[in-house]
């Protein structure tokens, strides 16, 4: 027989959670049983499911007696609360928040790049932060070809990561703009429609900001790769959905030839090249939106460096940046039989 599990999601209501929900609905899933869980106020929604209508639970400590794996994505706090107390009752947690991913207890995983960390889990799975994630998958074919020293990366961070509301408040803005009306600010600290700004997460000593510090420690934790020099700046864009970067790559040896890194790249699960510079098209986060590939182009010389190449990539933060990522990390745990309970 066929072993099914039971899966709960924390945060269903939100823009990861119901990616959650399409992916177990559309994509072949040994599923028994779905618990939707959320806040105190989304309780009594109900939520269409394989033509079921499910009821969306509060979140609390009792909510996951049965549950086999759970998927968070209701926040780092939420995480830290609730997690420990679905590990208890038996369940294997993929939280999508920062609340574990430096806990050097728990994997760090991008499953086409370190899919044997899910072995040595604890109960506790981190999926990375989002731009991370689309950041590794285009380094990591680049590093197993030629081993890299240094990784220079500038990204464009659609509104899609800060959640759905602040989705609708570039939608708001750009029609509060459009229309001459006065122009409202609740989620992000400024204006968001035609305008971009830093990241707005906290800035340490060092200059750097949250957001800049994950992308650093975590490509090198995913990597193991401790000493890997890294560098980022993240900057907040007015687009609606996928994340776009521009890196710079440096290898410790000789720089391999574009056609071998073209070739890398080009043969790597879940990367798309898209390099056609005949007619000026490459990556958009356009074209990336609703897409479970990274689009990789703008592939060339760095011009500055003989050890270096640039590229550009583009990709849905909310599918393979979240939900589509903690997915195959399910995958890869129902493979491998690594879920803790093995339900009928």
């Amino acid at each position: 027989m066929t072993t099914k599990y039971h899966v709960a999601i924390a945060g269903a209501t939100g823009a990861v959670g119901t990616e959650f929900l399409r992916l177990l609905e559309e994509r072949p899933f040994p599923l028994a049983s779905l618990k939707l869980l959320a806040s105190a106020r989304s309780v009594g929604k109900r939520i269409c499911f394989r033509g079921e209508e499910l009821p969306v639970e509060e979140l609390t400590s009792g909510s996951f007696e049965g549950v086999d794996i759970a998927f968070f994505s209701a926040g780092g706090g939420r995480s830290k609360a609730f997690a420990p107390a679905a590990t208890e009752a038996g369940a294997v947690v993929i939280d999508n928040s920062s609340a574990f991913r430096m806990d050097p207890a728990v994997p760090l995983v991008v499953p086409e790049v370190n899919p044997d960390d899910v072995l040595w889990h604890r109960g506790i799975l981190a999926n990375p932060n989002c731009s991370t994630i689309l950041l590794l998958m285009a380094l990591a074919p680049l590093h197993r070809l030629a081993p890299v020293r240094r990784v220079v990366v500038s990204t464009s961070q659609a509104a899609s990561g800060a959640g759905a509301s602040a989705m609708r408040e570039l939608e708001e803005q750009a029609a509060a703009w459009l229309s001459g009306d006065p122009i409202v600010k609740e989620v992000f600290p400024h204006q968001i429609a035609f305008n971009l700004f830093s990241h707005n997460t906290a800035i340490d000593a060092t200059g750097y900001n949250e957001e800049e510090r994950k992308m650093v420690h975590e490509t090198r934790k995913i990597l193991h790769e401790p000493d890997l020099l890294v560098t980022a700046t993240c900057i907040r864009v007015p687009v609606l959905r996928a994340h776009s970067e521009s890196v710079n790559i440096e290898f410790a040896g000789d720089r391999p030839p574009l056609d071998a890194i073209r070739d890398a790249l080009a043969g790597f699960p879940g990367v798309r090249v898209v390099d056609d510079r005949e007619n000026n098209l490459f990556p958009m986060p356009l074209d990336a939106s609703g897409r479970d590939e990274i689009l990789v182009g703008r592939i060339r010389d760095d011009l500055s460096h003989p050890q270096a190449v640039d590229l550009f990539l583009a990709g849905d933060q909310i599918l393979k940046g979240a939900a589509l990522n903690g997915f195959q990390i399910a995958e890869i745990l129902i493979e491998r039989n690594a879920v803790k309970r093995q339900a009928a």
